[in-house]
């Protein structure tokens, strides 16, 4: 008769169980050695988040965050709030492997390598010279568009600054000369010069009238084409406005040029009588430049999750931005696509108004 017995396995001798308990404390030391690791080891990345949003048409301790003088303003219901990115780097703070790798888990956090911060966004904690004068010359490109945009031209000194080594004019026109002219039309304002060489085709050829240690000088010369196939000079110029109104603003734990084209918007709603926002709360970024182009900025998804926290209904975003945002808006925002100050400008109009359903998003 054959039968089949229930067998427990044998008991584990002295060897096997010294064995394992080597082998869970080496596990458990080498778990620790990472979180020690994780913990004291400093890392080459910066880590941002949302920062702070500030109401151009607000105030600061009591103090308007933007002040105008030299014409007169109106009060505003509404809110224009600029949003910025607090960013953290391993040189202004000490911070570790496992801050960046936590920060890289998150959606309210971001990361990437420190050489990349400057030049991309607002941060809370400058320490960059660039950031700083990215900030101030995006004042001025701010107040210059504004104005323009209600149609009063700055007149400027074209100065140019230098040439592109690609460029037809490298031997032509020299350093310190001022463009008075193209193609004999005067050249009173920045825009002017816009208006002129942006009516070309690349190849076409510009006249330029410069003057140049006191006497008028007139070059010739063929136009390039720019990355969007547009006519270009391969000119730099430093324009050199005068500006009938003083703006100043009284942040200065803020820096890069993203904040321009909320500057310009705060300007131009200050100085109309329309109470253009009736009571509604927008924000945004952009960079802005002296024609009212808007520009892309880095750090948006981190901006619209600071506009949300801030309580606003509506975000502005540069068009070239649109791909950054979708997928990454917060519940309860609406995002508007710019291209331009005067996109920006109808869209808070609208807002206002209540008008504001068919305003292209991303």
């Amino acid at each position: 008769m054959t039968t089949t017995e229930a067998t427990t396995p044998a008991p584990a001798n002295d060897a096997s169980s010294s064995r394992r308990a080597t082998v869970m404390s080496i596990t458990g030391l080498a778990t620790s050695a990472l979180i020690a690791l994780l913990t004291v080891v400093p890392s080459p990345y910066a880590v941002g988040s949302a920062g702070p949003t500030f109401d151009t048409l607000g105030t600061v301790d009591g103090v308007e965050l933007v002040d105008i003088s030299g014409a007169p303003t109106y009060p505003s219901t509404g809110e224009l709030r600029l949003t910025t990115v607090s960013v953290s780097r391993a040189g202004s703070q000490p911070f570790t492997l496992g801050r960046v790798l936590a920060a890289w888990a998150s959606s309210r956090q971001y990361v990437v390598p420190q050489e990349q911060v400057f030049g991309t966004e607002e941060q809370e904690d400058v320490a960059s010279e660039q950031a700083q004068q990215e900030w101030i010359s995006s004042q001025e490109s701010a107040t210059v568009s504004a104005l323009e945009a209600l149609g009063h031209p700055v007149p400027a000194t074209l100065t140019v600054a230098g040439t592109s080594e690609d460029s037809n004019a490298a031997d032509l026109l020299e350093v310190d000369d001022v463009i008075i002219a193209v193609d004999g039309e005067p050249t009173a304002n920045f825009s002017d010069l816009v208006a002129a060489v942006g009516a070309r085709e690349p190849g076409d050829e510009i006249a330029v009238t410069v003057l140049r240690d006191g006497a008028e000088v007139t070059e010739t010369f063929a136009t390039l084409a720019d990355a969007a196939g547009d006519a270009v000079m391969g000119v730099f110029i430093d324009p050199d406005f005068d500006l009938p109104i003083d703006v100043t603003v009284q942040i200065d734990s803020v820096g890069g040029p993203s904040a321009g084209l909320m500057f310009s918007l705060g300007i131009m709603d200050r100085l109309t009588e329309q109470d253009e926002l009736a009571g509604a709360l927008v924000a945004g970024t952009g960079t802005i430049d002296a024609t009212g182009d808007v520009g892309a900025i880095g750090g948006i998804d981190m901006k619209m999750i600071g506009a949300s926290d801030a309580g606003a209904q509506w975000f502005l975003a540069p068009v070239e931005n649109c791909d950054d945002v979708r997928g990454n808006i917060p519940d309860g925002l609406r995002v508007v696509a710019v291209d331009t100050l005067d996109d920006a400008y109808e869209a808070i109009t609208r807002i206002g108004a209540g008008d504001a359903d068919d305003l292209p998003g991303c």
